[in-house]
């Protein structure tokens, strides 16, 4: 680690902005699977009960507001619906998705919920639902359970969600990861899909910890992306697939998390970019809520002998890619990346400690082709030696 003498940056994770968390009307809301199963299910409710399949139905949401849905199509036998998911403008790989839920009487009352095809199973606790259930969150639970108790009041209806071809979109999600298999998951806390929802990456990110937890993992593997996950996997066999967590801007959400389940340790892999933010202290990495300090570049450049001249470049560079390739050209590249890499160790160790208790940090450079380790804080990790 850095010496005692070196000054500690301000620890700091900044609020999203509000553009991130709810963006400009101009792009369109949409709805979650959960919403559009609960307004299905209603779909198939009406048409048990009267025998006609609506065109529309309106169903309640948590905030209380009521919602129309289209219908899009349904069957008698049994009284079956379906609503095709509109995602808005958010890039959703289940946009599209053709939510099917069909409705058979129950003599007990209840209202008992089941997956059908294309619904994913759980397979591992610790994402608060029932091992063997299907994977259907609370919210939506209760939400398709509301829509058809407003139908049928007091009756039962065991309540069956089928999503066609929902096994294939479920490859483009972390579902398998957090032993989630056969299909995708009916989400949503609100039922309402904001568009580029950076927040709820947050909610991932707190989740695949807690299933790592419920694992019995110790230690959680986070990077910023795809490439530097590869990476991270291989240096890492041993882990299992659970540790590995695409954090994105959110290290400090992971942290807190990870020192909440009492977990040991935290890697980081990641490109100098990111380093660069994290060794400033900045635990929540938004674009528009941190910038890449490249006076720390720069004074990494001189301490570890660099020119003037590569100082003032680094310094005032506009990237940190920039201060990168300046490295690159001098003698001194592999000292100041892993100084860096020791930053941000001893940053995501003070703030664990912040957040209640010290895990240890261990921490990697990753090059900009996602090939190689250039620094790490563990010196059997490089896998490219400067010249």
């Amino acid at each position: 680690m850095s010496s005692q003498s070196d000054p500690q940056p301000p620890l700091r994770e900044p609020d999203l902005p509000r553009t991130a968390k709810v963006r400009p009307k101009a792009l369109r809301t949409g709805f979650t699977t959960g919403a559009c199963s609960a307004a299905a299910a209603r779909a198939a409710a009406e048409l048990l009960v009267t025998g006609r399949l609506p065109a529309t139905v309106d169903i309640g949401f948590p905030d209380g507001k009521r919602r129309r849905f289209p219908v899009d199509s349904g069957s008698a036998e049994p009284p079956t619906a379906v609503v095709v998911k509109d995602a808005g403008d958010d890039p959703d790989v289940t946009h599209g998705a053709r939510l099917t839920v069909s409705l058979a009487p129950r003599e007990d009352g209840e209202v008992v919920l089941h997956g059908g095809e294309g619904v994913g199973t759980v397979t591992k606790p610790g994402l608060g639902l029932e091992v063997g259930g299907p994977a259907i969150n609370p919210v939506p639970r209760q939400m398709i359970i509301d829509s058809v108790r407003e139908v049928l009041g007091e009756r039962g209806a065991d309540v069956t969600i089928t999503v066609p071809g929902g096994e294939k979109m479920a490859y483009k999600t972390t579902n398998r990861r957090l032993g989630i298999f056969g299909g995708i998951s009916i989400l949503g806390t609100t039922g309402i899909v904001r568009p580029f929802s950076t927040a709820s990456w947050r909610s991932s990110v707190e989740q695949a910890v807690s299933v790592l937890a419920a694992q019995q993992g110790q230690v959680a593997v986070l990077s910023t992306g795809g490439r530097t996950e590869r990476v991270a996997m291989r240096l890492l066999p041993d882990e299992p697939e659970v540790a590995f967590i695409e954090v994105g801007d959110f290290t400090g959400a992971a942290v807190r998390q990870a020192v909440e389940h009492g977990l040991d340790e935290i890697v980081f892999v990641g490109m100098i970019g990111k380093l660069t933010k994290l060794a400033s202290g900045v635990v929540m990495t938004h674009y528009t809520r941190s910038k890449v300090d490249t006076g720390l570049l720069g004074r990494l450049t001189a301490e570890f002998g660099g020119s003037e001249q590569d100082v003032a470049e680094v310094s005032e560079a506009a990237t940190a890619r920039r201060a990168y390739e300046v490295w690159q050209r001098g003698d001194y590249f592999s000292a100041c990346a892993h100084r860096l890499c020791e930053l941000v160790a001893a940053v995501l160790e003070r703030f664990s400690e912040e957040c209640g208790r010290r895990l240890r940090a261990r921490v990697a450079m990753v090059d900009f082709e996602g090939e190689h380790v250039v620094a790490a804080t563990e010196a059997r990790w490089v896998t490219w030696q400067s010249r």
